[in-house]
């Protein structure tokens, strides 16, 4: 599964709604490469953003359509507007991770282990000068509420392992779940959706 990952990262595998996702991710990296600035530098996502502003202008990517006064509910790092009965649209700004490479990782991690509720990105907007992807979901109305005792077997089946509170770490592939709290995992027909999650590498994915 490790190296099957690996090539979805990369863009040799394809995984629901990836296609626009890898190209976005493969362009990131190879301008990294060329890049000033480290990864782990104060500057290198400002750089990194420039990089991907510059791809979104070229490819006609910027969203200045949506209807604000759709408003959901909005956490730390992203706000939610329903589009339509059916769907949701997501606005985030990546601050829970150090570069968009790692949050589009993110994505793409999502749509493999829950195509269900799998990430379409639409573009990005900007609001008071700040940079967000736009992602299109399937709406989910939860019926009931969801036992994260449930939640944890689940994962645990998966290999995932709870290692704190609501975040989950799987050994094996060197990926850490975290945020499966209660209003991240909807329950519908007695079925799990796992509506937002947080996907970071470890070191030992890449081993």
């Amino acid at each position: 599964m490790k190296n099957e990952l690996r090539n979805i990262l990369s863009g040799k595998n394809k995984v629901r709604f990836g296609t626009i996702i890898q190209a976005i991710s493969g362009y990131l990296r190879e301008s990294a490469k060329t890049g000033t600035e480290t990864k782990n530098s104060k500057f290198f996502k400002k750089q990194e953003t420039a990089q991907l502003e510059h791809y979104i202008s070229q490819n006609n990517l910027w969203i200045n359509n949506i209807n604000f006064t759709q408003y959901v509910s909005e956490g730390a790092e992203q706000r939610v507007f329903l589009k339509n009965t059916k769907s949701v649209l997501k606005l985030n700004d990546s601050i829970y991770y150090v570069s968009w490479e790692d949050y589009l990782h993110n994505l793409l991690l999502h749509n493999y282990f829950f195509s269900d509720t799998a990430y379409e990105l639409l573009g990005f907007t900007k609001d008071n000068n700040i940079l967000y992807a736009v992602v299109q979901q399937n709406f989910v109305e939860a019926d009931s509420a969801t036992d994260l005792q449930t939640v944890k077997l689940f994962l645990e089946q998966n290999g995932f392992l709870n290692s704190r509170n609501n975040d989950y770490y799987n050994a094996d592939l060197g990926i850490i779940l975290e945020d499966l709290h209660d209003e991240n995992v909807l329950t519908q027909n007695n079925i799990l959706y796992f509506i937002d999650t947080v996907f970071y590498l470890t070191d030992e994915f890449w081993k």
